[in-house]
């Protein structure tokens, strides 16, 4: 069919992977930093065209028949009624909007309110927060604010020339905080509510629209967010989950519906091939491990797996809950983590290093049991992060998940799920694809795990973390369900 090409601007970088349009193969790639300050709030959206300016330098793009973009998620750029920002753009890491968002909750009548109209709580990064925050902190910018997008809108407007049309995808969309993915539609009075006035909102385009095409005949796709597009570069479907094991963590899985959820514990988005993605999120993952570490004295995350598996299953007895920053499942943003089980004998090194594995994961399944109790079916779990490569992961997720355990080798696979995107939307142009199968692209190359006779050990450990997590927190989990 031909050559495509994936973009993938996240908030350090541009990388780029061009692919045979059948077969996904990876032909070449690029990547550049983004021109910027690495924590910074604020940022020049020219800066993104100028790292993807430099990522495709040297013909990386020659022969390339369709482009699809993907980019970092909450996100908010601001236009003017002439198409200029009217500040710099808005980033998913500015917490300045915290109190904008619990301000937003109270304003249309709680949490489950909130759930129902767009099937999310309001965070301080999500787009409508950033609303409400410049409403209250610059005023006379926000009254000249006569359009929104986000990066991914921004940067397909772009490279179409900015043409008057500006489109997102699904899966963009059901992160601003005013789309709902149940419906399948934007509540204007919820960006009024925020703003304080109406604008203009980019039109939602279909899994395999293209949002244009460029006078020198170059097809831009949709476009989706990063981890919509992370997803569809991975060849998740209904029954799989991705855990993601960051510092905090997050467990996500495909499914046919939108999971309204009135505690806010559930985050609806829409994916990006027609699907769910339901993302569940806890505050510690590998903070706990490296905590562990530090504490034992050992020098990184390698040392401390070895030292794990010299233990046995339990811990002898130790159970730790990885709470230590709070936790937002079970909504404990209070608490703190918590050690118990000291005995004698189970006091040594391998014991606490074993049950900050054991609590990390008992924690992330929880998690995914949020799901599961919503009619989420996970047969299959793919574990993302460096931390995935640690032996001591590997031998106890797929018996604590009571899955089967995929760990992709590392690829840009939010830049590979934007050029499947670019394929797709290639495809449907051309009459080759139907709208509603995306193109088969070969799967993620992976080491596989199974429970196998390890199931029931499985099972024991997590029984012992729930007994010692209900003790501590009576109730706290159930409210989650």
């Amino acid at each position: 069919m031909g050559i495509v090409a994936g973009l993938d601007s996240s908030s350090g970088f541009t990388r780029i992977v061009v692919c045979d349009a059948d077969t996904g193969a990876v032909l070449r790639q690029g990547c550049a930093p983004h021109p910027v300050e690495p924590k910074a709030t604020d940022i020049d959206p020219q800066a993104w065209l100028l790292s993807l300016g430099e990522a495709a330098t040297g013909g990386l793009l020659e022969g390339v028949q369709a482009i699809g973009v993907s980019a970092q998620q909450h996100g908010l750029i601001t236009l003017d009624a002439q198409g200029a920002p009217v500040r710099p753009a808005l980033l998913g890491n500015d917490k300045r909007a915290q109190a904008a968002a619990a301000d937003l909750i109270d304003a249309l009548g709680g949490r489950q309110a909130w759930a129902e109209a767009v099937g999310s709580v309001p965070q301080s990064g999500q787009p409508v927060a950033k609303l409400r925050w410049l409403a209250r902190a610059e005023p006379d910018a926000a009254r000249r604010v006569a359009a929104v997008m986000q990066p991914h809108d921004w940067l397909v407007w772009q490279l179409l020339g900015r043409p008057a049309r500006r489109t997102t995808d699904r899966g963009g969309a059901s992160g601003t905080g005013y789309w709902s993915a149940g419906t399948g539609a934007y509540r204007t009075d919820l960006v009024e509510l925020a703003l304080g006035q109406q604008c203009a909102l980019p039109e939602v385009l279909g899994p395999a629209e293209a949002a244009g095409t460029t006078p020198e005949g170059l097809l831009i796709s949709a476009g989706t967010g990063e981890t919509m597009a992370a997803a569809f570069g991975l060849g998740v479907a209904v029954g799989d989950a991705v855990v993601s094991l960051g510092a905090s963590g997050s467990v996500m899985a495909v499914h046919h519906e939108a999971l309204p959820d009135p505690t806010g514990t559930i985050t609806s988005f829409a994916d990006a091939t027609g699907m769910h993605l339901p993302v569940v999120h806890t505050l510690n993952a590998v903070r706990a491990l490296r905590g562990s570490a530090e504490l034992l004295g050992v020098t990184d995350l390698s040392e401390l797996s070895a030292l794990a598996m010299k233990s046995t299953p339990g811990s002898s007895g130790l159970v730790l809950l990885p709470y230590l920053e709070g936790e937002r499942t079970p909504q404990l943003p209070h608490t703190a983590g918590t050690l118990t089980g000291l005995r004698r004998e189970s006091m040594k090194p391998e014991h606490l290093a074993r049950a900050s594995f054991e609590g990390m994961l008992c924690s992330l399944a929880d998690a995914m049991d949020v799901l599961r109790r919503r009619g989420v079916e996970v047969r299959r779990v793919f574990l993302l992060g460096a931390a995935a490569e640690l032996p001591a992961v590997q031998a106890l997720a797929p018996a604590i998940f009571g899955a089967q355990v995929v760990v992709p080798q590392p690829a840009d696979y939010a830049a590979l799920g934007a050029a499947r995107q670019a394929a797709w939307a290639l495809g449907a142009a051309q009459g080759t694809l139907s709208p509603q199968a995306p193109p088969a692209w070969q799967g993620a190359a992976a080491q596989v795990f199974e429970p196998g006779e390890e199931l029931a050990v499985g099972q024991a450990v997590r029984q012992q973390y729930g007994a010692t997590r209900d003790q501590i927190h009576p109730g706290a989990f159930d409210a989650t369900s």
